[in-house]
């Protein structure tokens, strides 16, 4: 990461969509073209189609997608089932119910690389599945999969048909290079088993483990490039834990962060990081936020004298060393002392909070695997756009847009993300918001406002951003989804709240420029009906409001040459309750002038 720029691809946000793109988009909504489904919703490939890895795999990629139809579940992988007219090599799974029998039909592909997360499902047999077919495997990840592996390797409090123990291994896969497992819960002293014949292993992520001890298995790991302990306390014995680490000599990327201060303060922490960092001599990537390894900055500074001459350059005292040698990517987000503040730091490149430029690497590093952290990143980028001024406002709406989409059910995520939306539309230039990034947005704001609909901040962010497009012109292609939304939070909002009367003013809009088939729509999702109960109770309380007058507006624009929704209307004793808003004397010119059009 030497060069900012570098973290960031802009070309797959705002260049044009490929061919290709468009293909496995049609194919991920319509799965009719190659597939058939059975009455228990299991899909087979259509007979006579042979589909290469390079088709399967991105099938599966593009059917994740935000604006995707298709759902991933075992009706689905059941696609893959025959191995001799499909091919699998890279395969994610991202948030799926799918049991450990379609961890087997790709398991049965003998893939390269394998990751799943938030496949809550899975149990201990996905593993012996992987295990029998895995001889090419190169990467396996479980995260957020909780039932995944065993607590206990011996089978006594764990019982389990299998002794690990006894079998000296958990993984067979000797080719396996990376190896990611979060919340791993067993004894320091079963990590050998759990590492066993993984001797090609060359990048570990253990993040948020319940105990590693001071990394005594280090022997079982001795190729490591890369080792990764976020949110992992190593802060009981850390000099035991420092001697074994710096036995990766190979070691080029070490995470120790933490999310959370309670595990992250070290004792003498400037003589730690420093004996961490010079016996690790190949070291180019280290990060240390949220713990106190920083020390306390230009307080501990020696006075210049030649023996002190190189301290007196570095800031962070543990990391002199580096000073003619920097490190190309420092980790220095919610460090005590706010050390990313500090001058000379001995880094090409920070992740902190300092400035946009840091907020947007720590939300890049943060992206993966850290969304507790990334959490507090956004909330952070937030701020920067409402109290400050973003210098980097597309780096920001790409790290935005990617966050939503990955962390879909992240509540505190989709709420951060869509008021950081609402700014960056609100301030950006909306003639140079290309196409596919206009989709982009929407698409991302309509997913997170379908996943949360009952988190009215999260209903008041995405409306406020979509009031920022033209509506209805901008949100055709995703319309019904749209309406579906702002009907749900128009029935379930807090009467004569602002979230109401925004979703109002939305389904107003989307009922105007119009033709027949979207009103229609309108109609048969049940608009008319809901309107109507707006005005019921406002009646009822002999209120005469705003949201009165869009929803009687709103009526009008449906009913206009749709004479089914007239018909609702009737049906559903609409004439009744304006003669009844005529009584209570609470009907202004303007929405008698609209129902009078409507009767026409």
């Amino acid at each position: 990461m030497a060069h900012f720029e570098s973290i960031f691809n802009s070309k797959q946000y705002v260049g044009p969509e490929s061919l290709a793109e468009l293909c496995f988009k049609t194919i991920c909504n319509n799965l009719d073209i190659i597939s058939t489904v059975d009455k228990r919703g299991y899909r087979t490939l259509i007979c006579g189609l042979v589909l290469p890895s390079e088709i399967c795999d991105k099938i599966i990629e593009f059917a994740q997608k935000c604006d995707s139809t298709a759902r991933i579940d075992d009706g689905f992988v059941n696609i893959f089932a025959d191995t001799t007219a499909t091919r699998l090599k890279n395969v994610k799974i991202n948030h799926s119910n799918i049991l450990d029998t379609s961890v087997a039909v790709l398991a049965n592909h003998q893939l390269l690389h394998l990751s799943f997360n938030d496949c809550c499902d899975l149990t201990k047999s996905s593993i012996e599945f992987i295990n029998n077919n895995s001889k090419h495997l190169q990467s396996l990840s479980f995260r957020s999969c909780p039932q995944i592996y065993p607590t206990d390797l011996t089978g006594v409090i764990d019982p389990s048909p299998i002794n690990y123990c006894k079998r000296g291994y958990l993984f067979n896969a000797p080719n396996l290079k990376h190896l990611a497992l979060e919340h791993v819960q067993i004894a320091p002293e079963h990590y050998v088993i759990l590492l066993s014949g993984l001797s090609n292993l060359t990048h570990l992520d253990l993040s948020n483990a319940v105990n590693i001890g001071n990394f005594e298995f280090v022997s079982s790991t001795p190729n490591l490039v890369s080792l990764c302990l976020y949110n992992v306390k190593v802060n009981e014995n850390p000099n035991a834990f420092v001697a074994n680490v710096i036995q990766l000599k190979k070691l080029r990327h070490l995470d120790i962060s933490h999310a959370n201060h309670k595990n992250a303060f070290f004792h003498k922490p400037n003589q730690v990081l420093s004996d961490l960092v010079e016996g690790l001599p190949n070291l180019t990537s280290l990060d240390i936020g949220g713990t106190n390894l920083a020390g306390r900055g230009v307080a501990e500074r020696p006075l210049i004298s030649n023996s002190t001459k190189v301290y007196a350059m570095c800031d962070i005292q543990g990391l002199a060393c580096r000073v003619n040698n920097p490190l190309q990517f420092l980790g220095l987000y919610g460090t005590h002392g706010e050390a990313c503040r500090r001058y000379d730091i001995p880094a090409k490149i920070i992740a902190g909070n300092a400035n946009d430029e840091q907020i947007l690497i720590a939300a890049r590093v943060c992206m993966d695997n850290k969304q507790d952290l990334l959490q507090k990143v956004l909330n952070d980028l937030y701020h920067v756009f409402r109290y400050e001024s973003c210098e980097r406002m597309d780096q920001a709406l790409y790290i935005v847009l990617e966050a939503m989409e990955k962390h879909l059910n992240e509540r505190h995520i989709q709420i951060s993300g869509s008021a950081t939306l609402f700014y960056i539309v609100k301030t950006k230039e909306k003639s140079v918001i290309v196409s596919k990034m206009k989709r982009r947005i929407i698409g991302a704001l309509l997913a997170g406002m379908n996943a949360h609909k009952d988190e009215e901040t999260m209903m008041r962010n995405g409306c406020l951003a979509l009031c920022q497009f033209r509506i209805p012109q901008d949100v055709m292609w995703n319309y019904e989804t749209l309406v579906k939304v702002l009907l749900h939070s128009t029935r379930h909002a807090e009467s004569e709240g602002f979230v109401q009367r925004i979703g109002i003013y939305l389904l107003n809009s989307l009922a105007c420029q119009v033709e027949g088939k979207k009103k229609r729509l309108l109609g048969n999702l049940g608009c008319v009906e809901t309107m109507l109960e707006l005005v019921r109770y406002r009646v009822e309380c002999e209120l005469h409001d705003d949201v009165l007058e869009v929803a009687w507006s709103t009526m009008w624009n449906m009913t206009d040459e749709t004479p089914i929704n007239c018909q609702r209307f009737l049906d559903e004793q609409g004439m009744r309750l304006f003669l009844k808003c005529v009584e209570v004397c609470i009907l202004n010119i303007y929405i008698k002038l609209c129902v009078n059009i409507l009767l026409l």
